[in-house]
Protein backbone atom coordinates (compact mmCIF):
# COMPACT_ATOMS: atom_id res chain seq x y z
CA UNK A 1 0.00 0.00 0.00
CA UNK A 2 1.22 3.52 -0.76
CA UNK A 3 -0.22 4.91 2.48
CA UNK A 4 -0.87 3.34 5.87
CA UNK A 5 -2.96 6.36 6.96
CA UNK A 6 -4.89 8.77 4.76
CA UNK A 7 -6.86 11.69 6.23
CA UNK A 8 -8.97 13.78 3.88
CA UNK A 9 -10.66 17.04 4.95
CA UNK A 10 -11.13 15.81 8.51
CA UNK A 11 -13.24 17.92 10.89
CA UNK A 12 -13.81 17.43 14.62
CA UNK A 13 -15.85 19.73 16.85
CA UNK A 14 -16.58 19.42 20.57
CA UNK A 15 -19.50 21.06 22.34
CA UNK A 16 -22.47 22.82 20.81
CA UNK A 17 -23.52 26.25 19.55
CA UNK A 18 -21.82 29.09 21.45
CA UNK A 19 -19.45 26.69 23.27
CA UNK A 20 -18.23 24.82 20.20
CA UNK A 21 -14.52 24.04 20.04
CA UNK A 22 -13.14 23.26 16.59
CA UNK A 23 -10.47 20.70 17.44
CA UNK A 24 -9.66 19.90 13.79
CA UNK A 25 -10.40 21.98 10.72
CA UNK A 26 -10.12 20.54 7.21
CA UNK A 27 -7.08 18.35 7.98
CA UNK A 28 -5.63 16.30 5.13
CA UNK A 29 -2.59 14.11 5.72
CA UNK A 30 -1.05 10.94 4.26
CA UNK A 31 1.37 8.69 6.17
CA UNK A 32 3.43 6.18 4.21
CA UNK A 33 4.41 2.76 5.60
CA UNK A 34 7.61 2.91 7.65
CA UNK A 35 7.42 6.61 8.56
CA UNK A 36 8.62 7.92 11.93
CA UNK A 37 6.50 11.05 12.15
CA UNK A 38 5.67 13.57 14.87
CA UNK A 39 2.47 15.58 15.10
CA UNK A 40 3.75 18.64 16.92
CA UNK A 41 2.08 21.66 18.42
CA UNK A 42 1.02 23.33 21.65
CA UNK A 43 -1.72 22.00 23.93
CA UNK A 44 -5.06 22.41 22.18
CA UNK A 45 -3.60 22.28 18.68
CA UNK A 46 -5.50 19.10 17.78
CA UNK A 47 -2.68 16.56 17.67
CA UNK A 48 -4.09 14.13 20.26
CA UNK A 49 -7.55 14.47 18.74
CA UNK A 50 -6.15 13.48 15.36
CA UNK A 51 -4.41 10.43 16.86
CA UNK A 52 -7.65 9.39 18.53
CA UNK A 53 -9.54 9.67 15.25
CA UNK A 54 -6.92 7.64 13.39
CA UNK A 55 -7.19 4.94 16.08
CA UNK A 56 -11.02 5.10 15.91
CA UNK A 57 -11.08 5.93 19.61
CA UNK A 58 -13.30 8.87 18.66
CA UNK A 59 -15.44 9.80 15.65
CA UNK A 60 -15.06 12.72 13.26
CA UNK A 61 -17.88 15.02 12.10
CA UNK A 62 -16.71 15.26 8.49
CA UNK A 63 -14.04 13.96 6.16
CA UNK A 64 -12.58 10.53 5.60
CA UNK A 65 -9.83 8.51 7.29
CA UNK A 66 -8.41 5.29 5.90
CA UNK A 67 -6.10 3.05 7.95
CA UNK A 68 -4.48 -0.06 6.46
CA UNK A 69 -6.95 0.17 3.54
CA UNK A 70 -9.97 0.31 5.90
CA UNK A 71 -12.30 3.33 5.67
CA UNK A 72 -12.98 4.10 9.34
CA UNK A 73 -16.41 5.69 8.84
CA UNK A 74 -17.70 2.46 7.27
CA UNK A 75 -16.65 0.17 10.14
CA UNK A 76 -18.98 -1.14 12.82
CA UNK A 77 -17.72 -1.04 16.42
CA UNK A 78 -16.82 -4.72 16.18
CA UNK A 79 -14.92 -4.14 12.93
CA UNK A 80 -13.12 -1.12 14.44
CA UNK A 81 -12.09 -3.26 17.43
CA UNK A 82 -10.75 -5.91 15.05
CA UNK A 83 -8.81 -3.26 13.09
CA UNK A 84 -7.16 -2.03 16.30
CA UNK A 85 -6.44 -5.59 17.38
CA UNK A 86 -4.79 -6.60 14.11
CA UNK A 87 -3.25 -3.42 12.72
CA UNK A 88 -2.73 -0.70 15.37
CA UNK A 89 -0.60 -0.52 18.51
CA UNK A 90 -1.08 2.21 21.11
CA UNK A 91 1.41 3.86 23.48
CA UNK A 92 -0.24 6.23 25.96
CA UNK A 93 1.23 8.98 28.11
CA UNK A 94 -0.27 7.31 31.21
CA UNK A 95 1.05 3.85 30.15
CA UNK A 96 -2.43 2.21 30.61
CA UNK A 97 -1.03 -1.05 31.95
CA UNK A 98 -3.35 -3.43 33.80
CA UNK A 99 -2.28 -3.11 37.47
CA UNK A 100 -3.08 -6.69 38.53
CA UNK A 101 -1.08 -8.23 35.68
CA UNK A 102 2.68 -8.72 35.57
CA UNK A 103 4.81 -7.17 32.85
CA UNK A 104 4.77 -10.34 30.78
CA UNK A 105 1.00 -10.76 31.27
CA UNK A 106 0.39 -7.17 30.15
CA UNK A 107 2.39 -7.83 26.99
CA UNK A 108 0.64 -11.16 26.40
CA UNK A 109 -2.83 -9.65 26.77
CA UNK A 110 -3.17 -8.39 23.21
CA UNK A 111 -2.10 -11.80 21.87
CA UNK A 112 -4.63 -13.49 24.16
CA UNK A 113 -7.35 -11.42 22.48
CA UNK A 114 -5.95 -12.47 19.10
CA UNK A 115 -6.25 -16.15 20.00
CA UNK A 116 -2.50 -16.89 20.05
CA UNK A 117 -1.57 -20.07 21.91
CA UNK A 118 -0.25 -19.83 25.48
CA UNK A 119 3.18 -21.18 24.52
CA UNK A 120 3.58 -18.73 21.64
CA UNK A 121 2.36 -15.81 23.80
CA UNK A 122 4.92 -16.61 26.48
CA UNK A 123 7.73 -16.98 23.94
CA UNK A 124 7.03 -13.72 22.11
CA UNK A 125 6.28 -11.67 25.22
CA UNK A 126 9.43 -12.84 26.98
CA UNK A 127 11.57 -12.17 23.94
CA UNK A 128 10.32 -8.62 23.37
CA UNK A 129 10.61 -7.69 27.07
CA UNK A 130 14.24 -8.77 26.90
CA UNK A 131 14.61 -6.74 23.70
CA UNK A 132 13.37 -3.56 25.40
CA UNK A 133 15.72 -4.01 28.35
CA UNK A 134 13.47 -5.69 30.93
CA UNK A 135 15.18 -9.06 31.29
CA UNK A 136 14.61 -10.36 34.80
CA UNK A 137 11.58 -8.13 35.36
CA UNK A 138 8.94 -10.19 33.54
CA UNK A 139 7.01 -11.04 36.73
CA UNK A 140 6.90 -7.54 38.23
CA UNK A 141 3.58 -5.74 38.35
CA UNK A 142 3.39 -2.10 37.21
CA UNK A 143 3.49 -0.75 40.78
CA UNK A 144 6.94 -2.29 41.17
CA UNK A 145 8.33 -0.75 37.98
CA UNK A 146 9.65 2.78 37.42
CA UNK A 147 7.92 5.11 34.97
CA UNK A 148 10.52 4.36 32.31
CA UNK A 149 10.15 0.62 32.87
CA UNK A 150 6.36 0.85 32.63
CA UNK A 151 6.70 2.72 29.35
CA UNK A 152 9.02 -0.02 28.08
CA UNK A 153 6.30 -2.56 28.91
CA UNK A 154 3.81 -0.38 27.02
CA UNK A 155 6.12 -0.24 24.01
CA UNK A 156 6.63 -4.01 24.14
CA UNK A 157 2.85 -4.51 24.31
CA UNK A 158 2.34 -2.24 21.31
CA UNK A 159 5.07 -3.98 19.27
CA UNK A 160 4.51 -7.64 20.14
CA UNK A 161 1.59 -8.20 17.78
CA UNK A 162 3.62 -6.65 14.93
CA UNK A 163 1.04 -4.00 13.97
CA UNK A 164 1.28 -1.94 10.82
CA UNK A 165 1.00 1.30 12.79
CA UNK A 166 1.86 2.47 16.30
CA UNK A 167 0.15 5.60 17.64
CA UNK A 168 2.10 7.17 20.50
CA UNK A 169 0.45 9.99 22.47
CA UNK A 170 3.06 12.10 24.31
CA UNK A 171 5.11 8.96 25.14
CA UNK A 172 7.96 10.88 26.84
CA UNK A 173 5.89 13.40 28.79
CA UNK A 174 6.28 11.69 32.19
CA UNK A 175 9.89 10.60 31.75
CA UNK A 176 13.22 12.19 32.67
CA UNK A 177 15.56 13.24 29.87
CA UNK A 178 17.84 10.21 30.00
CA UNK A 179 14.99 7.69 30.06
CA UNK A 180 13.11 9.53 27.33
CA UNK A 181 16.14 9.58 25.05
CA UNK A 182 16.77 5.87 25.62
CA UNK A 183 13.18 4.94 24.77
CA UNK A 184 13.15 7.13 21.66
CA UNK A 185 16.38 5.49 20.46
CA UNK A 186 14.77 2.11 21.06
CA UNK A 187 11.61 2.99 19.13
CA UNK A 188 13.69 4.34 16.25
CA UNK A 189 15.68 1.10 16.18
CA UNK A 190 12.47 -0.96 16.14
CA UNK A 191 11.18 1.23 13.33
CA UNK A 192 14.33 0.63 11.28
CA UNK A 193 14.51 -3.10 11.97
CA UNK A 194 10.83 -3.99 11.58
CA UNK A 195 9.54 -1.21 9.34
CA UNK A 196 6.69 -0.41 11.72
CA UNK A 197 5.13 3.01 11.16
CA UNK A 198 5.26 5.33 14.19
CA UNK A 199 3.02 8.38 14.53
CA UNK A 200 3.58 10.51 17.64
CA UNK A 201 1.71 13.42 19.15
CA UNK A 202 4.17 15.60 21.04
CA UNK A 203 5.44 18.99 22.03
CA UNK A 204 8.71 17.44 23.28
CA UNK A 205 11.80 18.69 21.37
CA UNK A 206 13.46 15.30 22.00
CA UNK A 207 10.79 13.50 19.98
CA UNK A 208 10.96 16.09 17.20
CA UNK A 209 14.74 15.72 17.04
CA UNK A 210 14.33 12.00 16.31
CA UNK A 211 11.46 12.35 13.84
CA UNK A 212 12.08 12.16 10.11
CA UNK A 213 8.92 14.17 9.45
CA UNK A 214 7.27 16.84 11.57
CA UNK A 215 3.67 17.90 10.94
CA UNK A 216 2.90 21.01 12.98
CA UNK A 217 -0.65 21.81 14.00
CA UNK A 218 -2.08 25.02 15.38
CA UNK A 219 -5.71 25.72 16.24
CA UNK A 220 -6.82 22.51 14.55
CA UNK A 221 -5.11 23.15 11.22
CA UNK A 222 -1.87 21.87 9.69
CA UNK A 223 0.55 24.78 9.87
CA UNK A 224 3.56 23.08 8.23
CA UNK A 225 4.74 19.66 7.06
CA UNK A 226 8.50 19.14 6.98
CA UNK A 227 10.45 16.03 6.01
CA UNK A 228 14.09 16.01 7.10
CA UNK A 229 16.90 13.90 8.43
CA UNK A 230 16.88 13.44 12.24
CA UNK A 231 19.20 15.78 14.15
Amino acid sequence: MSTIVSCQNVEKTYGRAEVEVHALRDVSLDIAPGEFTALAGPSGSGKTTLLNLIGRLDDMQAGRITVASHALHALSEAEATELRLRHIGFIFQAYNLIPVLSAVENVEYIMLLQGVSAAERARKAGAILDEVGLAGMHDRRPAHLSGGQQQRVAIARAMVAEPDLILADEPTANLDSETGEALLDMMLELNRERGTTFLFSTHDPRVMAHARRIVRLRDGRIESDETRAPQ
